[in-house]
């Protein structure tokens, strides 16, 4: 194996260079730490869960850990886009639906009221007032309406984050499959990747996305409980003269929608990328080997149009959906993320962030922040990892 950069060592190594690892490069090199970042396909590739044109960014989440998380990374998304002098974010309200005796919708509105958040609880007669002629629900269904909602374009941000990063003197590095990472005695960690290359590092981060159980496994045996899935975003065409209604910038909210027991999870945004079109999807997908796509056509799609009919009023044509886009979700059994020292040898010299199960890139800002003091300080300020960490699963898990 040849050096990559001859004999010089790297306070931090990030392997993988989507937006949780543009994110730990941005931070780390922010800090002014020697910072590399690897990346095996090219940059801003689109196999991965880093691409396309929109994430939905809100503050309504059941779980009352990922609040603190969500209000840092508004502020986070903010700062960097001023700096590098282009937008990434678009605020908008939000709005979750479902049924009123639904668990998930009594936990939200919960966390609502335990952080002080503004909300208001709305019926089918007053959602119908605040949305007339766009938006219904059944009679036994509620609405929960906030103006902590948002867009974000994923693959600005990781432009955005990447170049920040070099701004700051980080080197980066795509076409580097990352194949193995070990240990060097007290001094740290040695990183070798398929084309012959090694690169000696202080500390590692380890963010590959749906290649994280591959690369955790050969790299320490440890086998995480997280599967690839495929999922689909697919965006529909509004009714000709109703254009406006839908648009980012005027009252149409980011949306989600739990449908109940053995129902979908349907999220969206208003139309911004595709100017006449709305983003509709399902949350969830098929499992699949990252590596052996099945390329298919989509998850659940029948009873996404069904949705789409009835909540829309006939506004959104809901016969096909005219752009289709293909994404990888990384889901573990909680569907809570994976942010811990790997342990074992390598003990708190590498970083797994990893298992973000389709909703983590709106927290991806401060994600990086944690990744990078975990990797360098040993300890994350102001967040507490626990639900996060990798021996929640011991239990039912090699780990």
């Amino acid at each position: 194996m040849q050096s990559g950069r001859g004999n010089e060592v790297f306070d931090v190594i990030i392997v993988g260079g989507g937006v949780m690892g543009s994110a730990t490069a941005y931070h780390a090199a922010k800090r002014g730490l020697r910072t590399l970042l690897l990346e095996q396909f090219d940059f801003l590739h689109h196999r991965g869960s880093s691409h396309g044109e929109s994430r939905t960014i809100r503050a309504t989440y059941p779980q009352h850990h990922y609040y603190p998380l969500v209000m840092e990374s508004y502020t986070l998304w903010q700062q960097a886009q001023a700096q590098i002098g282009y937008t990434v974010y678009f605020p908008a309200h939000h709005l979750d639906i479902g049924p009123a005796q639904e668990p998930i919708l009594r936990a939200v509105i919960d966390n609502c009221r335990r952080h002080a958040m503004p909300h208001e609880i709305l019926n089918r007669r007053q959602l119908a007032a605040k949305f007339p002629g766009r938006i219904d629900m059944p009679d036994d269904w509620i609405g929960i309406f906030n103006r902590l909602g948002g867009i974000i374009k994923p693959t600005k941000a990781v432009a955005m984050f990447q170049s920040l990063a070099h701004k700051n003197g980080a080197v980066l590095k795509d076409k580097a499959e990352v194949i193995d990472v070990k240990k060097e005695g007290e001094n740290g960690v040695v990183v070798f990747t398929s084309n012959g290359e090694s690169y000696r590092g202080r500390k590692c981060v380890v963010t590959v996305g749906a290649w994280v159980n591959k690369l955790v496994k050969k790299v320490s045996g440890v086998e995480l409980p997280i599967q690839p899935l495929e999922t689909h975003v697919f965006y529909w065409r509004v009714k000709e003269g109703h254009e406006g209604d839908f648009a980012v910038g005027g009252d149409f909210p980011t949306f989600a929608s739990c449908t109940g027991e053995g129902g979908i999870y349907v999220y969206g945004t208003p139309s911004l990328e595709f100017p006449g079109l709305v983003k509709v999807a399902v949350h969830g997908g098929n499992p699949c080997d990252p590596d052996k796509r099945p390329w298919g056509s989509g998850y659940r799609v029948q009873d996404l149009k069904k949705w789409i009919q009835h909540t829309f009023m006939g506004l959104v044509d809901s016969s096909e959906p005219v752009v289709k886009q293909a994404c990888m979700y990384s889901m573990t059994p909680d569907e809570d993320f994976i942010v811990d020292f790997l342990g074992g040898e390598f003990g708190k010299d590498v970083v797994v962030g990893g298992g973000f199960s389709g909703h983590g890139f709106k927290m991806a800002p401060v994600i990086g922040r944690v990744l990078t003091e975990l990797a360098v300080d040993g300890v994350a300020s102001g967040v507490d990892i626990k639900p996060f960490r990798i021996s929640r699963f011991s239990m039912n898990s090699r780990i």
